[in-house]
């Protein structure tokens, strides 16, 4: 199969029959064997009922109900599970994105030879309370995974070889993150494509400004998994052996002090009225608390059944 198109949606019953007879419109043209998959995440308008009729007379149409809403994230993993196409072609099902970028995106997948290609929306058509905050976390998001050729990270329409999106796991919100956990998974030729962005037709976004919080910290977390993940001793046996030395130097520093001011008949207080001290001691406890806590991450990782899972591309 050449293509599957997945396409995770929450309360999109509107724009769907839309879509599919967009996609299919591009597909036959093209002349390529296809499958598109829509993933109804926890929806509670029709959408279920307007697959299940797409389905009936289409083939190509497949789907996945979820329970409840679960998210984007859990939403293109169970797509990429069932995905059987030798590309795999993401999109939102609110008709932002076009259909009419698949055999492009497909080209320099099969022809270029890239693992990945990430839409770019130069052109928006979403209001500034939603740009500015986008272009300040995309900055972010290069600077921190060091894919300096990508301008929007988070752009739903994106291109994959099968091989990525049956190597990396998609989990919590790290939807935001796929060219970098592509990245950490060893696929490294990631491109991006400017695409044509509409504005929405059918109901409203489903998501808050609170997801701008929420990836800085996904980010966050990604970046110290992909640093320390195997080895949490390198950061917290580091940083508790610096705090305990330098609270063990100050507080040597203070009973110094004390026996100098002693063996010279000074008057000196008693070194606990010191607030230094307590300082000293508490940097101590903490240092301690960190080289255990990278002792425990260390034995925790070591018995992890993913510690050898390492990325092999080929064998002879």
């Amino acid at each position: 199969m050449d293509i599957s198109v997945i396409v995770p949606l929450y309360n999109e019953a509107e724009s769907l029959p839309e879509l599919h007879a967009w996609i299919k419109r591009v597909m036959d043209a093209n002349g390529f064997s296809y499958e598109i998959i829509f993933v109804n995440d926890g929806s509670t308008d029709a959408s279920w009922q307007v697959i299940e009729q797409l389905a009936a007379g289409n083939p190509e149409v497949k789907g996945i109900k979820f329970r409840r809403n679960y998210g984007k994230s859990p939403a293109l993993f169970c797509g990429f599970r069932r995905a059987e196409g030798d590309v795999v072609i993401t999109m939102d099902a609110d008709l932002q994105d076009s259909p009419d970028e698949i055999p492009e995106l497909r080209r320099m997948i099969v022809e270029d030879g890239y693992d990945l290609v990430s839409g770019y929306k130069q052109k928006r058509y979403d209001p500034l309370s939603k740009t500015i905050p986008t272009k300040l976390f995309n900055a972010t998001a290069r600077r921190v995974s060091g894919i300096k050729n990508l301008h929007d990270f988070n752009c739903g329409l994106k291109a994959y070889h099968r091989e990525v999106i049956k190597n990396i796991e998609v989990y919590g919100e790290m939807h935001r993150y796929i060219p970098y956990l592509a990245k950490n998974a060893g696929f490294t030729k990631i491109g991006e494509k400017v695409v044509h962005h509409q504005a929405r037709k059918y109901g409203r976004t489903k998501f808050g400004l609170d997801r701008f919080v929420n990836g800085y910290l996904d980010l966050l977390s990604l970046w110290f998994l992909s640093r320390f993940g195997l080895k949490p001793m390198h950061v917290f046996g580091l940083l508790g052996t610096l705090m305990f030395f330098i609270g063990f130097v100050a507080i040597v520093i203070v009973g110094a002090n004390k026996l100098y001011a002693l063996s010279h008949g000074i008057p000196a207080r008693l070194v606990t009225d010191s607030p230094y001290f307590y300082i000293s001691l508490t940097m101590m406890l903490l240092g301690t608390q960190l080289f255990v806590a990278g002792f425990l991450g260390d034995l925790i990782s070591r018995s992890s059944l993913q510690r050898n899972d390492y990325q092999i591309e080929k064998e002879l």
